[in-house]
C-alpha cells in the first residue's frame, strides 16, 4: 500500500484513524531551513477537530512532536518524523460495523483488495490520515513563503450557498467556521448545515486555492505537468471528488478567442492580459495566479437511515453512529492548500536542474 508522494522533497504519511499515533516523514528538505514549531501547529490547527459545532465532537490537541530531523530549530538533513497522538479514539463505536460496508466509504473496495482492514474510524482510509499532509504543507508552506509565494484558500461555496466576489474580503477567512470571504455567504452557510443536521443529513462544497507569486516555467510538459501533479496531490485526498484549473469545466463553452490569454508588456515585463488557464500554460507555471478549485463530497457518515448488506448477504438499513463532520469542507480547506505547497515546493526543487546554464552558473 503506497503512502509516500514526491520525487525531490518527498512524504511519507503513517498511522490509522484509531492507532496509538499518525504521522509524516519529510525527506529532501535543505539542510538549515529554520522551522518555527510554534507556527506549525498554528497551521496544524486549522484542521483540528471539535473546534465548532460543525465539525466531529472528538477532540484531539493534533499537537505535532517532532523526533527528528531538526536541530537548534532548523533541518539537519535527517528526514523530519513528526508524530501526532491520537487521544481521544472510541473504538468501541465500530464494533457493529466491521461487517458492514458504510454507504459512501472506502470499507467495501478495500475489503475487495486487501481482505482485512482496520475498521475503527476508517482506519487507514479515515480523513484523520490528513494530519501528517498538513504537518508536512506547514513546513513547505513557509518555504514556499520564503521565495515570495504565498497561497490563500477558502471555501468557495458551501452545498448551494457560494461566495460574493465583490463581499471577499481575505481577512475574513479565518474568523468564521466556514473559512469563506464573504461573512453573509458564511451565515447562509451556517444556516444550511443547521438544516441539515437536524435532517441527518451532510453537505459538500468547493475549495478555492490561489497561489500568487509563483516564477514562471515550473512544471513539465508531458507526464509530470504541474496542473497533472497539482491534480493528483489534490485528489489523492479522500473526500476530493473534481478539481479545475482557471475556467475549468466553463472553457468547454467558449471559443479560442475568449479563452485565449493574451500577452503584453507592463512595467518592462511579460504579463497576460488575462487569466482563462488558470496561470499554467502547457504544463507550467505561466507567471500569473494559480486558480484551483477542488469539488468536496458531503460527509458519507450520517446518521439517517441508508441501504446496505451484512456479512450473511442479507440487504439490511443502517444508520451510522458516532462522531462525525456534517460537513467536510472547512476543515478540508488548509489539506487542499497542504498537498498544493508540498506539490509546489517539489517541482521547483526539481525545477532546479532544468537548465545547463542554470547549472553552470551555480557551480562555478
Amino acid at each position: 500500500m503506497s503512502s509516500s508522494f514526491g520525487e525531490k522533497v518527498k512524504i511519507m504519511i503513517f498511522g490509522q484513524s484509531h492507532s496509538e499515533a499518525i504521522g509524516v516523514v519529510i525527506d529532501g528538505l535543505p539542510v538549515g531551513e529554520e522551522i518555527d514549531l510554534e507556527a506549525v501547529r498554528k497551521f496544524m490547527e486549522r484542521r483540528a477537530p471539535g473546534r465548532n459545532a460543525y465539525s466531529t465532537p472528538r477532540k484531539e490537541a493534533d499537537l505535532p512532536r517532532v523526533v527528528s530531523g531538526l536541530f537548534e530549530g532548523k533541518t539537519c538533513g535527517a528526514p523530519i518524523c513528526a508524530v501526532i497522538e491520537n487521544t481521544n479514539t472510541r473504538s468501541k463505536d465500530y464494533d457493529k460495523l466491521k461487517d458492514l460496508p458504510r454507504p459512501g466509504h472506502a470499507d467495501f473496495t478495500f475489503d475487495e483488495k486487501y481482505g482485512f482492514r482496520d475498521y475503527r474510524g476508517g482506519g487507514r482510509s479515515s480523513g484523520r490520515e490528513t494530519i501528517g499532509r498538513v504537518a508536512a504543507g506547514a513546513i513547505a508552506s513557509k518555504i514556499l513563503e520564503s521565495l515570495g509565494i504565498e497561497i490563500t484558500t477558502y471555501s468557495k461555496s458551501i452545498g448551494n450557498v457560494e461566495i460574493d466576489y465583490s463581499k471577499f474580503k481575505k481577512d475574513e477567512i479565518p474568523n468564521n467556521p466556514m473559512y469563506m470571504p464573504d461573512n453573509d455567504a458564511a451565515a447562509k452557510a451556517a444556516e444550511l448545515l443547521k438544516e441539515k443536521m437536524e435532517e441527518k443529513d451532510s453537505v459538500g462544497g468547493i475549495i478555492e486555492c490561489l497561489v500568487d507569486g509563483m516564477p514562471a516555467g515550473v512544471g513539465e510538459t508531458v507526464f509530470d505537468k504541474l496542473d497533472a501533479n497539482l491534480a493528483k496531490a489534490v485528489m489523492s485526498i479522500g473526500a476530493i471528488k473534481g478539481i479545475e484549473f482557471g475556467d475549468g469545466f466553463k472553457v468547454a463553452e467558449l471559443t479560442g478567442s475568449t479563452d485565449n490569454d493574451g500577452f503584453k508588456i507592463e512595467n518592462d515585463t511579460i504579463e497576460k492580459t488575462s487569466n482563462h488557464a488558470g496561470g499554467i500554460l502547457g504544463g507550467m507555471s505561466d507567471g500569473s495566479q494559480i486558480v484551483l478549485r477542488a469539488a468536496v463530497k458531503p460527509t458519507p457518515s450520517i446518521a439517517r437511515s441508508q441501504d446496505t448488506i451484512n456479512k450473511a448477504g442479507e440487504n439490511i438499513s443502517i444508520n451510522i453512529k458516532g462522531r462525525h463532520d456534517p460537513i467536510i469542507v472547512p476543515r478540508a480547506v488548509v489539506v487542499v492548500e497542504s498537498m498544493v505547497a508540498v506539490t509546489l515546493v517539489d517541482m521547483l526543487f526539481t525545477n532546479m536542474t532544468a537548465r545547463i546554464d542554470k547549472i553552470v552558473d551555480f557551480y562555478k
